[in-house]
């Protein structure tokens, strides 16, 4: 057994996975044998659900049952909604509001009885997850807005009819097949830190509620699931000074600050979900008549990469185009990552049926540094 401490886990072996391969030198994103890039022009993000939970892309008729199965499960109960009408009036962050309303969806969960061993099962509970989010989200804006929420509509996609859940107004086509497209570049990414959350989870045979709500905690933090919110207050703040783009760029690392969106823990060249991103701004702009986020992140792009930061292997990241694309779709800042989460609660489920398929409960150990032979004194003594 190894001594060797690797703080974060850092290159440690957990596991084997047929779902997705990140190869950050060469900047290649693969799900299932299937490259980001056709996947993301060329199948719904129901049809990566598949390839996800199932193992291969379905025919025509699996599709058209297997969407209208997930559509079927968009409906959230009462309680639930109130309970999210009453987060929102609280002023709850989108994420912690997520987390608690996929807690509480288990209460009306119809196989809740379910054997934990019964993968046939955990796939139709996370199912339900995946269609409900969605619902639970818009909910939740609208709330915000004091708007009542909108019923989902089994006729539109996952991807369009969260947009019109959200706005009350059937989307565009260029819309709603950018959305689709960013949900299925986030959908998964390898072992990444909320990933392994939920697998660590259903490690212990706990239900794949409790997975998902663990994914959901720790794609909250900082340094996991938030950057494109950090990338768009950033161009916000450009935006709001009177200075150009680049001009900004120069001050803000001459005052010690880091430009979010570039740099990743895996990829030393430019993620290949930014360059797809990257297009479907270009598309929205166009569409809009608006290419201010573009020309904004064109520009920095281009002279942090005359800055040599490429060369150093700190290179757009998908952080970089997801918020201005979820912008231009009216999407409020504070809900990018639970959107993250939307798509990536597919990624969750797939990974943890597949840990519980050849199951062993995931126990590292950590190298005990406390003192040695303290001398227990009573209470009444110390």
């Amino acid at each position: 057994m190894s001594d060797e401490l690797k703080r974060g886990l850092e290159g440690v072996l957990v596991a084997e996975s047929d779902l997705s391969y990140v190869d950050g030198e060469a900047g290649r994103l693969v799900y299932r044998g299937y490259d980001i890039e056709d996947l993301a022009r060329g199948a719904s993000y129901e049809e990566v659900l598949y390839l996800l939970w199932r193992g291969s892309l379905p025919t025509r008729a699996e599709l058209d049952a297997f969407t209208a199965d997930l559509a079927a499960e968009r409906a959230v109960d009462d309680d639930v909604l109130e309970a999210v009408r009453m987060l929102a009036d609280a002023g709850e962050r989108p994420m912690a509001a997520l987390r608690t309303a996929v807690s509480m969806l288990s209460a009306y969960e119809p196989e809740d009885d379910a054997d934990p061993e019964d993968l046939d099962a955990t796939l139709r509970q996370g199912r339900r997850i995946t269609a409900k989010i969605p619902t639970v989200l818009a909910a939740f804006e609208r709330a915000r807005q004091g708007e009542a929420p909108v019923a989902p509509d089994p006729d539109l996609s996952h991807a369009a009819n969260f947009l019109y859940m959200l706005t009350g107004t059937e989307p565009d086509d260029v819309s709603a097949e950018t959305f689709d497209m960013a949900l299925t570049l986030h959908a998964d990414h390898g072992l990444n830190a909320s990933t392994f959350t939920a697998m660590v989870i259903g490690s212990t045979m706990a239900d794949v509620y409790s997975g998902v709500t663990g994914g959901i905690g720790a794609l909250s933090g900082s340094l996991h699931g938030g950057a494109n919110q950090d990338v768009m207050e950033v161009l916000q703040e450009v935006d709001a000074s009177d200075k150009n783009p680049v001009q900004w760029v120069k001050d803000a690392r001459d005052d010690g600050r880091r430009i979010p969106g570039f740099g990743h823990r895996v990829y030393k060249v430019k993620d290949p979900r930014a360059r797809i991103l990257e297009e479907k701004l270009s598309d929205l702009s166009e569409s809009s008549g608006d290419t201010k986020w573009l020309d904004y992140t064109t520009a920095i792009e281009e002279y942090l990469t005359e800055q040599g930061l490429i060369e150093k292997g700190i290179a757009p990241n998908v952080d970089f185009y997801s918020g201005s694309v979820y912008d231009s779709l009216g999407i409020p800042v504070d809900m990018y990552t639970p959107i993250f989460a939307m798509s990536r609660a597919g990624g969750w489920i797939a990974h943890v049926v597949e840990y519980q398929e050849d199951n062993r409960l995931i126990r590292p150990r950590a190298r005990y540094t406390g003192p040695e032979g303290s001398e227990f004194v009573p209470v009444d003594e110390r």
